[in-house]
């Protein structure tokens, strides 16, 4: 049998390797927005810039909406997997499969009728909000594939295969580089995200292909999509919470996206563009976490409490570890890694504010990693709703009201970026010490239909 340090890695290093490659297309879009639009001005590039940026925190507000299907499919399926009722872990495939359809479809059409108005709200003007949302409107079309696909990569991580995911969404990150590059040269700025979608809605396609094939025990049979009320309400009781604290984060993201962007379209371009090289501690965090869910959900569904705590602790420590090291990365890289992405003179002002968060935020790393692993493994554990009220308090009652005071103090870009790292030193502190307490425990020894 595996050590645990050694599960931990096993199901943690396709995640990492998938999520790396999404990041690529991330840093690559970043690329086209930016660099290679010197013909267009010193003005639009920085209005494209922080319409990408803006599309991203928009992006991730809409991730909620997988959240809402794929951490109670993800839990489930461990729960049944560790229980050995295979059968059962397949019936909650079909079910999320369903419900991912049906959000997706819902969501991206109330998305595009609002999404106008949700743009001014966030304190965008002029051609910030025309690129914003013709970005975001070419790339709604993948949502409801997308979400097929991460429900179903979702439940074969629960069922203790990440390799699916690293192989597709690895595979739709490859495709999406050479489509967004396709799609910029010939629809311009929205071109990019038009890629995006097209290579998303293929993903959607692989995993609905790979399923009906049958893998890691679970595989898909048109006689079986019948609504199963039981089975989504037992979904529904680990995945509401789960994307009540996912939406929660997203719209506390937005708030301060808002306050960000009252600083200006320079503040707002360089906030992004170290969010974007930040995103490779926090994709870190996703690998980890990712891990710690499977491996707690299948330890509950077996009974074996000390086994779960000893999965959550193991890959906090590891993906600590690893993130801390991108914090060293940031540290000591952060300009080449600005100028990568404003080599122009025009661009001065963008590196002058983004170098000095970029390594504010390498020591908020090991904080971050309590705040995303220790969330997944609460969740693996079926206690999704004590992550939410530290959301709340992180958010709401640091993370906004500290960036609000600390930018009206002229703190600028750099005092929002402290308010985010106090946020996040916040709820890793109380993550830790809930896990510690082992009260999370109690869900355990819940009885399981």
């Amino acid at each position: 049998m595996n050590l645990p340090w050694q599960q931990v890695l096993r199901l943690a290093w396709p995640v990492l390797l998938q999520q790396w490659l999404v990041l690529a297309v991330a840093l690559s879009d970043r690329l086209l927005a930016g660099r290679f639009q010197s013909e267009l001005g010193s003005e639009t590039q920085s209005a494209t810039q922080a319409a990408q940026t803006t599309a991203y925190y928009l992006s991730w507000f809409l991730s909620s909406a997988a959240v809402l299907v794929n951490s109670g499919a993800a839990a489930i399926v461990a729960h049944r997997i560790g229980a050995r009722k295979p059968h059962e872990a397949n019936l909650v495939l079909h079910q999320a499969i369903l419900l991912a359809l049906v959000v997706g479809v819902v969501v991206a059409l109330l998305f595009a009728v609002l999404l106008e108005p949700f743009l001014r709200l966030l304190q965008l003007e002029g051609e910030t909000v025309f690129y914003a949302s013709r970005y975001l409107l070419a790339q709604l079309p993948g949502l409801p594939l997308h979400l097929v696909a991460a429900a179903g990569i979702s439940c074969l991580a629960g069922a203790g295969d990440t390799r699916p995911g690293m192989w597709i969404f690895g595979g739709e990150a490859l495709i999406n580089l050479p489509l967004a590059w396709l799609g910029f040269s010939l629809l311009g700025f929205p071109g990019i995200a038009a890629g995006t979608a097209v290579a998303q809605s293929l993903g959607g396609v692989a995993v609905i292909l790979l399923l009906l094939q049958g893998r890691a025990g679970l595989r898909l049979s048109w006689n079986q999509f019948q609504l199963d009320t039981t089975l989504v309400r037992e979904m529904l009781g680990i995945s509401v919470p789960s994307a009540m604290d996912s939406l929660s984060t997203q719209a506390g993201h937005l708030f301060f996206l808002a306050q960000v962007n009252r600083l200006g379209e320079t503040a707002a371009a360089a906030h992004g563009i170290a969010l974007g090289w930040e995103a490779m501690g926090y994709l870190t965090g996703v690998a980890f976490g990712t891990a710690a869910m499977t491996l707690v959900g299948q330890a509950r569904g077996a009974g074996r409490a000390d086994d779960a705590a000893r999965a959550g602790w193991t890959a906090l420590g590891l993906g600590a570890v690893g993130m801390s090291l991108m914090g060293v990365l940031f540290f000591s890289l952060a300009h080449p890694m600005f100028l990568l992405f404003c080599p122009h003179p025009t661009q001065i002002g963008i590196v002058e504010q983004g170098i000095p968060v970029l390594r504010l935020v390498a020591f908020g790393m090991p904080a971050l990693a309590a705040s995303m692993i220790l969330v997944q493994a609460l969740r693996g554990a079926a206690d999704a709703r004590t992550p939410l009220l530290f959301t709340w308090l992180g958010f709401f009652g640091v993370r906004i009201p500290l960036t609000w005071v600390l930018i009206d103090n002229g703190w600028g870009l750099w005092g929002a970026w402290l308010a985010m790292n106090v946020d996040m030193h916040v709820r890793g502190l109380c993550l830790i010490l809930r896990w510690a307490s082992g009260r999370w425990k109690r869900r355990m020894m819940a009885p399981q239909t």
